[in-house]
């Protein structure tokens, strides 16, 4: 899934992984760091982020060892370092110190183009990581994945699994090691089926995470195949209500970094990222108007309607269309 330039050596003196994926950005990280290993096993790992990354810090962690020993030096989120700091990682990619492997994780747009424009410019080793945002893209991984394992999976059991799993990719990941692990020969559909069927794809928050991006007839078709496999309606207006409110909450907090906001509104920073993406269309009203429909859901389900699927479709088209009162 990752893409790479031409130069496709993981020792390369500079890497750069670009894009928001995690599970991407942490497999790039991950070859560099295996093949330094294999070059020499005692390789000296350091893994930074960009506020532990000071002034004159690179220069100290790059300075020559008495034992000469092979390092690989991380740096996350490095569109967050500070000025001083990028004017050294850029003298540092224009003379690289051999042994060493520079890793650079960067989520790509404008913040800190410069230094990724720096290290292209020197011909750093390029590896993307995009978020994968499209059903068929997750398809793609999935395949891709089965065949680095060196397994057949027939196209009907990529499709259902992707179906099961939904969009997390270390899920799928996960899903695929466990199948070619568990199962011999062609993996078809039926044994999906037997291991997956009704999992993330039909739980509650996968209704509420479509909901609240404003994506209406997923979210319904999210909503219907959860309550065919059997997941309570209390759950799902649950799951709504916890997605309304994280962007309620996100959307009048402090600007700050995920870790800061995370420990201020009491949300893991993965939930941070992701909520941050979910709110775009979203304004205050809006967020009022789908409070008052998971109200009147959550009623509908415990006893005050007639129809507790009626109350839930309600909500769910009710909440997609305030996501999308800013657009």
């Amino acid at each position: 899934m990752a893409a790479k330039n031409s130069t496709d050596d993981p020792l390369a003196p500079v890497t750069l992984a670009v894009g928001q994926e995690d599970l991407l950005l942490d497999r790039a990280v991950q070859q560099v760091v295996a093949a330094a290993r294999a070059a020499d096993a005692d390789t000296d790992v350091r893994d930074l982020t960009a506020d532990q990354l000071q002034p004159g810090g690179l220069a100290e962690l790059t300075s020559p060892s008495l034992f000469a020993e092979r390092k690989v030096l991380i740096v996350r989120n490095a569109q967050d370092l500070s000025a001083d700091t990028i004017k050294d990682v850029k003298a540092y990619i224009a003379a690289p110190v051999e042994e060493i492997s520079l890793v650079l994780l960067h989520p790509g747009g404008v913040k800190g183009k410069g230094l990724l424009d720096a290290a292209r410019k020197a011909g750093a080793r390029e590896v993307a990581c995009p978020k994968t945002t499209k059903p068929a893209e997750r398809l793609t991984f999935v395949r891709q994945e089965f065949r680095t394992l060196g397994r057949s999976a027939t196209p009907e059991a990529c499709q259902a699994l992707v179906d099961a799993i939904g969009s997390d990719l270390r899920e799928l990941a996960s899903a695929v090691s466990q199948l070619t692990a568990d199962v011999e020969g062609t993996i078809d559909e039926s044994v999906v089926a037997r291991y997956y069927t009704g999992r993330a794809e039909a739980s509650s928050f996968n209704v509420a995470d479509r909901a609240v991006e404003g994506r209406a007839a997923e979210a319904l078709e999210a909503l219907r195949w959860s309550l065919a496999t059997g997941v309570a309606p209390v759950l799902i207006t649950s799951a709504l209500a916890q997605g309304v409110r994280a962007i309620g909450k996100l959307s009048s907090a402090r600007g700050g970094r995920p870790a800061d906001l995370a420990r201020e509104l009491g949300m893991p920073p993965w939930k941070i990222d992701r909520v941050r993406q979910q709110m775009r269309g979203w304004t205050p009203d809006g967020v009022a108007v789908a409070l008052r429909a998971v109200a009147e859901a959550d009623a509908g389900v415990k006893g005050g309607g007639d129809d507790p699927e009626y109350a839930l479709e309600k909500a769910v088209v009710t909440i997609a269309r305030a996501a999308r009162s800013r657009r």
